[in-house]
């Protein structure tokens, strides 16, 4: 909800897709220079302290948020300020996270059905919160919004709270330079994960980046409300949660490379379709699609590096790989704002679309060179039998 809030909010001050393109940037830019720091300190200390730590803070900017708009003193720069400062909870936040999902899990070979009802949860916020977005700020103003958001956090933090945990041992810590070495040496020394994190950060930079202008398209291409803007967002929430569901209910981490270059094409084409549409039935089912690509593409990915990754390099080596969308999304944004105001958002959804399809091909061509190393790292981790013949796909 505070999302698709802020979004409509600074569209609604502004009129501009520029301005809302770079309050994206302004929240996800702070994770170019936190992120590592994020992979580090999960690493090193107590990642449920840090969350706790991180949506404390996001409680409070949330608070903050909703003063501003209620006392109708908020302006432009207020709101890029609170997403630099939310951006960088954000990044503590998501990075530890991802890190801690196998602290909760017993199972190496159940982690990808942890990951992905991980993912279910997530999206059926990110289903419902747009829609209930989109009827509050018509009848009640974006405020609301940032207070029930802020309210929400009080579950998060008393959740965390309530887990009982093996304690997780550390080994003894190096200079913080030389532990980012390691970090990086793990990710960019094996094959599949430097090849998933190149992907990852191309499609951030090119294709999913234009989602930020799904408030532009809701307005001028289809001529309607913030609540036609929280039904685009729901649509491609019930496309991921579809997406999230499917890979909780697989048995196995075979395949995940197909499922990645699938999931490139079907929202690449749905992305283009999407761009010649202004009907908004329409467009909402294409991102129906939209979502579902985005989910099981990165779904995906993130389960085959969760899964051949030690755990005392997990943190930094997922951070790098969250880095990879959370450095060139914003910069993605912020291009997809500016060349909407020359172009026109329907071309910018094009050119997204086209890029994920030329990236899905390449991928495709560089695949059997990642099956060939994920088989023994499997093997070895016991993840598939060390006699099976078929080629981890």
């Amino acid at each position: 909800m505070q999302m698709i809030a802020q979004s409509w909010l600074i569209y609604r001050l502004t009129n501009s897709p520029l301005i809302l393109g770079l309050v994206a940037f302004a929240g996800q830019i702070p994770a170019i220079f936190v992120t590592p720091l994020g992979g580090l300190l999960s690493d090193r200390a107590d990642r449920r302290i840090i969350l706790i730590a991180a949506n404390i803070t996001s409680m409070a900017l949330a608070f903050v948020l909703a003063i501003l708009v209620l006392s109708k003193t908020v302006a432009p720069w207020h709101i890029i300020l609170i997403s630099v400062i939310s951006g960088i909870a954000w990044t503590f936040e998501m990075t530890t996270r991802h890190s801690f999902i196998p602290e909760m899990v017993d199972k190496k070979e159940d982690l990808g059905n942890a990951i992905a009802l991980n993912s279910v949860l997530f999206n059926v916020a990110r289903l419902i919160g747009p829609a209930i977005a989109g009827v509050l700020i018509a009848t009640a103003g974006e405020g609301i919004c940032f207070i029930l958001n802020g309210v929400s956090f009080i579950t998060v933090i008393a959740a965390l709270m309530m887990m009982n945990l093996k304690k997780r041992d550390h080994t003894a810590h190096k200079h913080p330079l030389k532990e980012l070495k390691e970090g990086f040496r793990s990710a960019f020394g094996s094959v599949a994960i430097r090849y998933i994190i190149f992907l990852m950060a191309f499609i951030s930079l090119t294709g999913s980046a234009v989602m930020v202008l799904l408030p532009v398209f809701a307005k001028e291409i289809l001529h309607g409300s913030a609540q036609t803007f929280g039904l685009l967002t729901g649509a491609v929430g019930l496309g991921a949660l579809t997406g999230a569901l499917y890979m909780a209910s697989r048995k196995t981490v075979r395949g995940l490379g197909t499922i990645i270059i699938a999931a490139l094409m079907l929202y690449g084409t749905a992305l283009i379709a999407a761009s010649f549409t202004g009907i908004a039935l329409v467009t909402m089912l294409f991102l129906v699609l939209c979502g579902a690509g985005t989910m099981l593409h990165t779904a995906s990915s993130n389960t085959i590096i969760q899964t051949v990754t030690e755990d005392d390099v997990r943190g930094r080596v997922m951070s790098f790989f969250l880095l990879s969308f959370s450095a060139f999304g914003p910069l993605g944004s912020l291009i997809a704002g500016w060349l909407a105001g020359i172009f026109g958002v329907r071309i910018v959804l094009l050119c997204g679309g086209v890029s994920t399809l030329v990236a899905g091909i390449v991928f495709l061509a560089v695949l059997p060179e990642i099956r060939k190393h994920l088989k023994p790292v499997y093997i070895k981790k016991g993840i598939i039998p060390s006699d099976t013949a078929a080629d981890v796909k």
